[in-house]
């Protein structure tokens, strides 16, 4: 598909994460042109259709509450013939966002997905924070507690790309201390916040500084971005369970964790079921 707005399927439309002023004029236009603008808040994209000019657009809300049950819908639209435009409250539709169990919806229906590229906010924070970004990694946000987030942490322990991380302002503080615990405090770190907006705002430094920076919540949503950990040729026992912790938390027994570090670090057979056995 090549992303006309006349030519039918499901475009996800990328809208700006701050700066009303990042809504391509190809945006505008697809908004404008589609039967059918799905959205993860009608009264959000109300206004920034309204500064679009789009006027007496139908709206379909679709939010993480709504995907599963709204995605059979969109679907129904597109059998019709319809075009229907895919946007979220800010940036690129699918990244941590309503829109990727969409998508796999209508591609198994035989429909065409394209994308009006734009605003994202994981891509913003990467080039302005001064970290490596010929390898990178898109974390998310890390599960809020428990065995997933230590094991989550554990495997970005070992990570040696460039990590990016979402998080809220209230929980800054306590993601910047585990990443610390985990990582090391000396591990390099920029805290991205109020991206295209007037108060932007990169702070720099490791993440021992950044816990004691942020002892109060900042404004805004906030992108974390972290220098990868230092390559090694023989990984250590740290790596090794970093592979068996996630295996595990996968729901794989101990021996078929232990073959999954096996197959992706090379390590010996021995030494993985020793180290997930915990000797």
């Amino acid at each position: 598909m090549t992303g006309d707005p006349g030519a039918g399927g499901l475009i996800l439309v990328a809208t700006p994460i701050g700066n009303l002023g990042d809504l391509s004029p190809r945006a505008a236009t697809t908004l404008a042109a589609a039967d059918v603008v799905a959205c993860e808040d009608t009264r959000r994209t109300g206004r920034l259709l309204q500064h679009a000019g789009v006027d007496g657009a139908r709206l379909l809300r679709v939010d993480a509450h709504t995907e599963d049950r709204v995605a059979a819908r969109i679907v129904a639209h597109l059998d019709e013939g319809r075009t229907v435009a895919m946007v979220t409250d800010a940036g690129t539709p699918g990244i941590s966002d309503p829109g990727e169990r969409l998508v796999r919806r209508v591609l198994d229906a035989g429909h065409r997905v394209s994308v009006i590229p734009g605003p994202t906010a994981p891509v913003a924070a990467l080039v302005a924070s001064g970290l490596a970004t010929n390898r990178w990694c898109m974390e998310g946000f890390l599960p809020r507690k428990g065995s997933d987030r230590v094991a989550r942490l554990a495997e970005l322990g070992v990570e040696e790309r460039t990590i990016v991380l979402l998080e809220s302002p209230r929980r800054l503080a306590a993601t910047l201390g585990d990443l610390a615990g985990a990582l090391g405090g000396d591990r390099s770190v920029a805290v991205a916040r109020e991206l295209t907006k007037l108060h932007e705002e990169t702070w720099r430094g490791t993440l021992a500084g950044a816990v004691d920076h942020y002892v109060e919540a900042p404004k805004g949503e906030v992108v974390i971005v972290v220098a990868g950990a230092p390559p090694s040729d023989e990984p250590d026992d740290q790596r090794v369970l970093a592979v068996v912790t996630e295996a595990r938390s996968g729901g794989a027994s101990t021996r078929d964790a232990a073959d999954e570090a096996v197959r992706r670090l090379g390590v010996s057979r021995r030494r993985a079921y020793r180290l997930a056995l915990g000797d």
